[in-house]
């Protein structure tokens, strides 16, 4: 068992963002808590960690592997900020010189993704979905890293590749498309093209259409910290809350910059919503999300 005393450090695994950087440099403190910030970088292999070990009191996660990890009984409680998000109707790319193609003529076909439980392809599986008629198990989805989820096991139409990069298969025209995140676009994948023809337009209207954006990382807590250590959680969440607002000039009016929230808002219960639905549809979890259920477990916390 962990130290839970009231006055132990408090582990918070956050990435660098402006948002989280008063945070780590005490500009913004959480009152009356000892945050210790350890770093992964990258940072997926501590999302891995978390879900898997336990290993932080709090940490940053991605939407899918949140649900996969509430879906697999793994005693976190998700925390009304969010980190990350934007839209995604660019993040299905394609070689430049490659010839026009329709997302319905995915079908039959092998895409690229990090992982299949990666929330970029989360949403883009969504709206390939709801918008085109392509279902999760119309594609081949040939990955490149295991899900974060240990007890997660792939659908029969998942591929694990030895490439070490997603776009890498895109490259060697091992696949037709590739689903990179938002880091990703302007690094492994500089050069490639939205497969979607006016991809930003495309992803406002998805926007406009939920009445939300969708968010990439949010934030969980360990059920142990939350049930001994309610006032520090809330503390931290605070912090996180202000430092949000005081950095809200460093950020656009681009989905990017308006995803970035704090406190249970009707756009984040809908994102959660739409995740969960998504997420059921491509099988990435085996029962439905009660978003009301997710929303009372910390409705204690007056943001």
């Amino acid at each position: 068992m962990r130290e839970t005393h009231p006055t132990a450090p408090v582990s918070v695994l956050l990435g660098n963002y402006p948002h989280t950087r008063a945070l780590k440099d005490g500009t913004v403190p959480a009152e009356g808590v000892d945050c210790r910030f350890p770093e992964s970088s990258p940072l997926p292999p501590a999302f891995a960690r978390m879900v898997r070990e336990l290993a932080y009191d709090i940490c940053e996660m991605p939407t899918a592997t949140y649900l996969q990890a509430r879906d697999a009984g793994v005693p976190i409680t998700l925390l009304p900020v969010v980190l990350v998000g934007s839209t995604h109707h660019r993040s299905l790319t394609k070689l430049p010189e490659a010839p026009e193609l329709s997302p319905r003529d995915l079908v039959g076909r092998r895409v690229g993704v990090r992982s299949y439980g990666q929330t970029t392809g989360l949403w883009v599986r969504g709206w390939l979905r709801e918008e085109y008629g392509v279902e999760a198990s119309d594609v081949t989805w040939v990955t490149t890293e295991d899900v974060h989820v240990a007890q997660y096991a792939n659908p029969v139409y998942v591929e694990r590749s030895a490439a070490a990069k997603v776009a890498d298969l895109l490259r060697s025209h091992d696949v037709t498309a590739a689903v990179l995140g938002p880091k990703a676009i302007g690094g492994q994948g500089a050069g490639l093209v939205p497969l979607v023809t006016d991809a930003e337009n495309a992803g406002l209207a998805w926007a406009e259409r939920h009445g939300t954006i969708p968010a990439n990382h949010l934030l969980v807590v360990r059920d142990d910290i939350l049930r001994t250590r309610p006032d520090a959680v809330l503390a931290v969440c605070r912090a996180l809350k202000k430092a949000i607002a005081d950095t809200a000039g460093e950020r656009d009016d681009s989905p990017a910059g308006r995803a970035v929230t704090a406190g249970w808002s009707a756009s984040l219960t809908s994102c959660l919503e739409v995740a969960g639905r998504y997420a059921l549809e491509q099988n990435l979890i085996r029962e439905p999300v009660d978003v009301a259920a997710v929303e009372k477990q910390t409705a204690f916390l007056d943001l």
